[in-house]
């Protein structure tokens, strides 16, 4: 077993946030009428993707009704559907979709994790939660540290979370730390650092996000990353 497959065993089984493990676990015990005969994950969602990745993508947190419910980070749900057509579509997936774990999609060089790592209430982790979830993060990015080239980050929260983790993981950070925007590049000791609107429906369904804008973020990190 690679430590990257550890970790994400690790991960899988946390509690360490009471709110967080008793909102998954209600959301899994009530469902949403259209998943009713399903089997809820209702667990940590570990990241995914190759562990030799370059390019590394930071969200939020699992949906309810997505990651806490398929068990693998951004499956299920429309922002899934958003971000994996873009991957598919700059050539770093096998398949456009992205429905149930077993599917057959592969992440080309690309791994995709989240600074918290179970789905939280209207879909807004704590300050505190964020902090508690931060170790995973870190020795995440420390087991890619070889092989990593870009992190793409998917908003301000996921940004916000990010920065520290990378400190501590070994990278500089200049200060004052930048601030997040869509399209921001920051270079770091041979990171590229990229900021990119949150794929939520928020954002892609009022035309904040638009697909060719996802695409031209996850291109340029992908020549960054050496992909291209």
């Amino acid at each position: 077993m690679d430590a990257l497959t550890d970790l994400d065993l690790r991960v899988s089984d946390c509690r360490a946030c009471p709110r967080l493990v008793d909102w998954r676990e209600e959301v899994a015990r009530t469902k949403r009428a259209a998943f009713a005969g399903q089997t809820y994950w209702a667990r940590p969602v570990p990241g995914f993707g190759p562990p030799d990745a370059p390019l590394l993508i930071v969200g939020l947190a699992p949906a309810a009704h997505g990651g806490n419910r398929t068990g693998r980070m951004f499956t299920g749900d429309r922002s899934g559907d958003v971000l994996y057509q873009a991957l598919y579509d700059v050539g770093l997936a096998s398949q456009p979709t992205s429905v149930a774990v077993g599917d057959g999609l592969e992440l080309y060089g690309v791994r995709v994790t989240a600074p918290v790592h179970c789905a939280p209430p209207a879909n807004k982790p704590t300050p505190g939660e964020r902090e508690t979830c931060r170790p995973w993060l870190v020795q995440e990015l420390r087991l890619l540290r070889p092989t990593l080239r870009a992190v793409v980050v998917l908003g301000a929260f996921g940004w916000q979370a990010t920065l520290p983790a990378l400190v501590e993981a070994g990278w500089s950070v200049p200060r004052p730390r930048p601030a997040f925007a869509h399209g921001a590049r920051v270079a770091l000791d041979g990171l590229a650092l990229f900021g990119c609107f949150h794929v939520s429906q928020r954002n892609t369904f009022t035309g904040k996000l638009t697909p060719a804008m996802l695409r031209e973020v996850l291109g340029t990190a992908a020549q960054a990353a050496g992909l291209k």
